[in-house]
């Protein structure tokens, strides 16, 4: 079974692309939070948190 990039609906902060994302990468959602987080600090993040979040679909 293929995997697919959702955002999350269940468990979101905000548009749930961290989520998401962590779910994709089996990973935990704070890790990727962190990251995120850091990449926001340098400007680029919050940007790419919005494309990701229109981009992304919900997932069904």
């Amino acid at each position: 079974m293929q995997k697919k990039l959702y955002r999350m609906r269940e468990g979101k902060v905000l548009a749930g692309v961290c989520g998401g994302i962590a779910e994709y990468f089996d990973l935990d959602p704070t890790i990727i939070r962190v990251i995120w987080a850091l990449l926001a600090a340098t400007g680029t993040g919050i940007l790419a948190y919005i494309i990701c979040a229109l981009i992304i679909p919900e997932e069904p």
